[in-house]
């Protein structure tokens, strides 16, 4: 990765020998915080930081807002005109909002990047913003923190963080009071601000203390290459309207990046110190407060800022002024010797915590998964405490735990309490699978476990975003929205790990399991399948399978498996089709009313109208051939001849458009199943519509996904 702008700047205001102020010297000093910052409106310095708006009387709702403004001096080159690439960047602040308990709250305050200082808008709940523009020639990103509700703005209520792009409608909101925090409290509030354009992925966390937080506030898909001009300014904007509050930013801190590039190993990046991601310190570093500023961000604009870089002369004789050049010299060389120390010396630390944490933690060299007691079970659990649940099945509940190295995992402990002799253990049958030949970085990973008394428990990797489930279906508990661009990902990387466990492993394993529920997601939204408690093992080219009772998920279940009760993989690739489907629709296998997704979907193939089965919540942002690719892929996969179906890797070879689609029949087909589990049955069944049943129908059965029986 190449470090393309980097600035860091605190707002402090400091005074470091003012006499040097005075002094003639020859060499050009680093710019001071007051001349680093402009200031707008009713902004001001105080109290070691900005305050963007005053505390005043509560103002009638026809007069102007009391607004303030403070942007970075220079434009910041945020777009690559060459290659149409966005600067990642990141930003760390704290602020507080002050409230003055005789007039209700102001507007809020906002980090902005606008392609306009000047533009702002005096209107009630803006917090400044600047105005719309209808010609489209400028553009902004505003993180607000917002303390007033205006409806008519598409507020969720009096105390939220939003992010807007280039309108106040926000592109997505979160509720703080439901996380723990109130913008109103006057406390101070730490935000962390990250933007990756490898992934089009912004991020923001929030804390009252000076640690970073493990997890995002609030997520949102985007990609600003599209919305950035090449030049845009960064800073904060806050106003009152009828209210009064005064608005406090300090210790600010901001970084640009250029685009990792492929060839680099990111682990790499993160030893060089360039890393996108890395948090930045609570507090500043020395070599932070004299950085100069980098050349292409003072491009055309050294001469208009010029004057702020001379010093007053008030010693008038050449003998005091080399007196004095030989003072300041010493000086900085003796600032320099002590930022030196502090650099050598972090970096020291730094090692030295990551050699800690590679002794210390879970995961061994060789990947073996340790052997753990109960008692270090309970200490990351506090006790199985139910605050730490994070989700429950039928066989197990997942804990949330905490090593004593820091690092977060996943602890599932199995209920012993209902398990019958005739039924297999999830526990064996889990454990065996994933210690025996699972390493791949779409599967979660195994990395301990615990077998004492009557507890059985495994350890895996914590997955911060939880269950693709929880995401696609509850998207109403989440700020978290799912784009086109991640839904695509997702689908592939479950079906790379699909093609690793039936093509690629030592032994066949069939999951027989497959679905939202069981594929978690990184924190960069990566698909990881787990939970492994019904899957099977066997050996390649294996040809006698008995007959098992069908295990798995209503919706999820290939209908040669349900009535036959063989697994296979075109079994699990039924539910991969499942799954498909349920990304490019945002609809459940089954719904309320009992509408079956795979049968609504074949009706809209039929109809010809498969785009109308598109996400309506993508509300279009989606490449047309590659939703429809996706659907045929989908429908393909759920073909009920088990035979039609492709394997999931020639499946995700037609999804990245790298195979021709196969050829779907214009009528919803059907097929006959001989069933091994009714095999004696009596009883007739007519899954075909209006077709009457033979004599030489008996024990066979031509499926609908809704399993209706006459």
């Amino acid at each position: 990765m190449q470090l393309s702008c980097q600035f860091i700047f605190w707002v402090v205001l400091f005074s470091l020998f003012p006499s040097l102020y005075s002094l003639p010297l020859p060499l050009p000093l680093p710019l001071l915080p007051t001349n680093n910052i402009s200031l707008y409106g009713n902004a001001l310095f105080r109290n070691n930081g900005i305050s963007l708006t005053q505390e005043t009387t509560c103002l009638p709702s026809s007069s102007l807002a009391d607004i303030g403004r403070a942007f970075y001096v220079f434009p910041i080159r945020f777009l690559d005109l060459k290659t149409g690439a966005a600067s990642s960047f990141s930003s760390h602040f704290s602020f507080s909002i002050i409230p003055n308990p005789l007039c209700p709250f102001g507007d809020g305050i906002v980090f902005l990047i606008t392609s306009n200082a000047d533009s702002f808008s005096f209107s009630n709940g803006y917090m400044g913003l600047p105005n719309p523009n209808p010609q489209g020639q400028d553009s902004f990103l505003a993180v607000e923190f917002d303390t007033s509700f205006n409806p008519s703005l598409g507020d969720i209520n009096g105390n939220h963080i939003a992010l807007d792009v280039n309108s106040v409608v926000s592109l997505a909101s979160i509720d703080v009071l439901s996380k723990g925090f109130d913008l109103k409290s006057g406390r101070r509030i730490r935000v962390w601000i990250e933007y990756r354009d490898s992934a089009k992925l912004i991020q923001i966390w929030v804390s009252y203390s000076q640690t970073k937080p493990p997890s995002p506030i609030l997520v949102a898909q985007i990609d600003l290459s599209k919305d950035f001009q090449e030049y845009m300014h960064v800073g904060f904007s806050a106003s009152n309207g009828p209210g009064s509050a005064m608005h406090m930013v300090d210790q600010w801190r901001f970084k640009t990046f250029t685009a990792y590039q492929p060839s680099m190993n990111p682990m790499d990046a993160i030893e060089q110190g360039y890393c996108f991601m890395c948090s930045p310190d609570s507090d500043p570093d020395p070599e932070d407060l004299f950085n100069s500023i980098p050349e292409d961000q003072t491009h055309n604009h050294k001469t208009s800022h010029k004057s702020k870089l001379k010093l007053k002369l008030k010693l008038g004789t050449m003998g005091v002024a080399l007196v004095c050049l030989i003072i300041s010299v010493a000086i900085v060389t003796a600032i320099l010797a002590v930022v030196c120390y502090f650099m050598i010396m972090r970096k020291k630390r730094r090692v030295g915590r990551r050699r800690k944490r590679s002794q210390t933690g879970l995961l061994q060299m060789n990947n073996v998964p340790t052997r753990l007691s109960l008692a270090e079970i309970k200490s990351a659990t506090l006790g199985f405490h139910r605050n730490r649940i994070v989700g429950e099945g039928a066989s197990a509940v997942v804990y949330k735990g905490s090593l004593p190295s820091g690092e977060a995992v996943a602890v599932k402990r199995f209920d012993q309490s209902n398990q019958k002799e005739f039924v297999r253990n999830p526990f064996t049958t889990e454990f065996a699978t994933m210690v025996g030949c699972l390493k791949h970085k779409h599967l979660v990973q195994l990395q301990g476990w615990c077998c004492e008394g009557s507890e059985l428990v495994l350890v895996y990797e914590y997955l911060p975003n939880g269950s693709l489930d929880r995401l696609l279906h509850r998207n109403s508990e989440s700020a978290i929205f799912l784009s086109w661009s991640l839904r695509l990902n997702i689908v592939l990387g479950v079906a790379s790990a699909l093609a690793y466990l039936h093509e690629e492993c030592a032994r066949q394993i069939i999951h027989r399991d497959v679905k939202t529920c069981n594929i978690m997601l990184d924190d960069e939204f990566n698909a990881k399948l787990g939970d492994f408690g019904l899957a099977e093992v066997y050996e390649h080219n294996c040809a006698s399978r008995e007959a098992t009772i069908p295990a798995g998920t209503i919706g999820y279940l290939a209908p040669e498996y349900v009535y036959c009760g063989v697994p296979t993989v075109k079994t699990d690739v039924y539910s991969f089709g499942v799954v498909v489907l349920e990304l490019a629709t945002g609809k459940r296998p089954v719904a309320e009313d009992g509408t079956v997704l795979v049968d609504w979907v074949w009706d809209l193939w039929v109809q010809n109208k498969l785009i109308e089965a598109a996400d309506p919540r993508l509300s279009g942002r989606y490449n047309v051939l590659e939703m429809e690719r996706l659907l045929i892929v989908g429908l393909s996969c759920v073909h009920p001849n088990h035979e039609k179906r492709p394997m999931v890797k020639e499946a995700a070879r037609m999804i990245r458009g790298e195979a021709p689609l196969p050829l779907l029949p214009p009528m919803r087909p059907t097929v006959m199943i001989r069933s091994n589990v009714f095999a004696d049955s009596q009883d007739i069944f007519n899954f075909d519509g209006d077709r009457t049943p033979t004599a030489d129908d008996s024990g066979w059965f031509s499926p609908r996904s809704h399993f209706s029986r006459a």
